[in-house]
C-alpha cells in the first residue's frame, strides 16, 4: 500500500478485517463478509467488554445508535441515505460500512450536475460496438451495476447534486432491483443479487439544489449525521486524522496538546460568532466543520515541516487558520481580523501561553492577503 496515495478502507485495514472475519461466528445477512456486530466493532472500535485478543481502533467518531441504524438499514430492502452538514464524516462512514460488508468500497458514483443516467446504469465501448455490435461484452457497467451483479454495496456521493432524471433512474434500481438493457435482444436484464444495496450521501446545506422526490425518499432510510459539538470527541477525530497524515507523509512531528486546544477553542469561537451573526456577510464562507479543522492543522504541519523549524508552532497554526478560512476578500478577512483583535488579543493578555504567537501568525497572514 506504500505506493498508493490513499488506500481504500478495505486495503488499509485488510489485516484487521481478515482477523475479524476469522473469529466472527455471528449470523450474517446475505453474502456479507462480517456480521452486524463485527461491523459495528470495526467502525467504532473494540471495548474491554468485547473480550478480544487484540485492539481494534475506533475509526469513526459518533453516536453508536447512528452506526447501528445504518447497518440495520443495509440489511433491509431499503437504501441508506446519510445526510448532514459538510465535514461530518458521512463519506468516511459510508466507506467503512462498504469495506466491512463487501470488502469493496470503491463502487462509487459521484453526483454532480454533469452526472447522467449512464453513470448509474451502463454505457458502451464504442470501438467494440463498431467491430462486433452491441453485446454484454461491449457494455460498460456502472459501479452501481457492478454492485448489483456481485451482491455488494454501491455508493452514491452527493445525491442531491445530481439532476432529477438521474435520481429517477435510481428509483427503479432500488425498487425493482434490476436494470433493463433494451439495446440487447437477449440476456438483456441485469438482476441484483442478495446483498446489494446503495449507500448515498447528501449535504443538508444542498437542500433546494435538486430535492429528492417523494418516491425516492420512500426507498431510502434517512440517517442524519449531526455536527460534532463535544470538544473531547472533536479532539479525538482531529488527533486520529492528524496521526494518519503524519504516517502518510512519514513526518515525525509532535502536535502539542496546547496547540490542539488553541485550534479547538478557535473553531468554537468562530462557530459561536457565525451563529450570532446578523447577515451572511458577517459569517465566514467556511462551514467551520471538523474536516476543515483538520485541513487547517494539516496545512500548518506541512508548512512547519517543509519551511519551518520542523516543529509545529502557534505562529504557523495562526497563519494557517487565517489562510485556510479566508476565502472571500474582503469579507472573510474582515471577520478574521475582528476575531483576532476582539477575542485572541485579549485572551493572549489574560492567559498567555500559545495565544500571543497564534495572534502574530494570524496578523501576518491578514497583512499579506489584504
Amino acid at each position: 500500500m506504500s505506493d498508493l496515495l490513499r488506500a481504500p478502507a478495505e486495503l488499509k485495514y485488510a489485516e484487521e478485517l481478515d482477523w475479524l472475519e476469522s473469529i466472527d461466528d455471528n449470523p450474517k445477512p446475505f453474502s456479507w463478509r462480517l456480521s452486524p456486530k463485527m461491523i459495528r466493532l470495526f467502525v467504532l472500535g473494540a471495548e474491554r467488554s468485547d473480550g478480544l485478543d487484540r485492539e481494534v481502533a475506533q475509526k469513526w467518531f459518533g453516536d453508536r445508535s447512528i452506526v447501528e441504524r445504518a447497518i440495520v438499514t443495509l440489511a433491509s430492502d431499503r437504501g441508506l441515505l446519510l445526510i448532514g452538514d459538510p465535514g461530518t464524516g458521512k463519506s468516511w462512514l459510508a466507506e467503512l460500512l462498504a469495506a466491512a460488508i463487501s470488502r469493496n468500497s470503491t463502487q462509487v458514483v459521484q453526483g454532480t450536475a454533469g452526472t447522467t443516467e449512464d453513470h448509474i446504469k451502463y454505457s458502451w465501448n464504442v470501438s467494440m460496438v463498431i467491430a462486433k455490435g452491441q453485446s454484454r461484452q461491449s457494455m460498460i457497467p456502472s459501479p452501481i451495476m457492478n454492485a448489483m451483479e456481485s451482491g455488494t454495496i454501491g455508493r452514491f456521493e452527493e445525491l442531491t447534486r445530481s439532476t432529477s432524471d438521474v435520481q429517477d433512474a435510481l428509483i427503479s434500481i432500488l425498487s425493482e432491483k434490476y436494470i433493463s438493457v433494451p439495446e440487447l435482444d437477449s440476456d438483456n436484464i441485469v438482476f441484483a443479487k442478495p446483498g446489494f444495496s446503495v449507500i448515498a450521501t447528501a449535504n443538508s446545506r444542498d437542500r433546494g439544489v435538486n430535492d429528492l422526490s417523494s418516491a425516492l425518499k420512500r426507498r431510502f432510510n434517512f440517517v442524519r449525521i449531526p455536527v460534532v459539538t463535544n470538544k473531547k470527541s472533536e479532539a479525538e477525530i482531529v488527533r486520529f486524522r492528524t496521526e494518519e497524515l503524519l504516517r502518510r507523509h512519514q513526518i515525525e512531528l509532535d502536535v502539542p496538546p496546547t496547540l490542539l486546544d488553541v485550534l479547538l477553542r478557535s473553531f468554537a469561537d468562530l462557530r459561536a460568532a457565525s451563529e450570532s451573526a446578523g447577515s451572511d456577510d458577517e459569517k465566514l464562507e467556511s462551514a467551520l466543520s471538523t474536516a476543515e479543522q483538520i485541513g487547517v492543522l494539516e496545512d500548518a504541519i506541512l508548512h512547519s515541516n517543509f519551511f519551518g523549524e520542523r516543529q509545529l508552532t502557534a505562529r504557523a497554526l495562526g497563519s494557517s487558520l487565517v489562510g485556510s478560512l479566508s476565502r472571500r476578500a474582503p469579507e472573510d478577512l474582515a471577520i478574521m481580523n475582528k476575531y483576532l483583535h476582539g477575542v485572541v488579543e485579549p485572551r493572549g493578555k489574560d492567559e498567555g501561553g500559545e495565544w500571543p504567537e497564534f495572534l502574530a501568525g494570524g496578523r501576518d497572514t491578514i497583512a499579506t492577503l489584504s
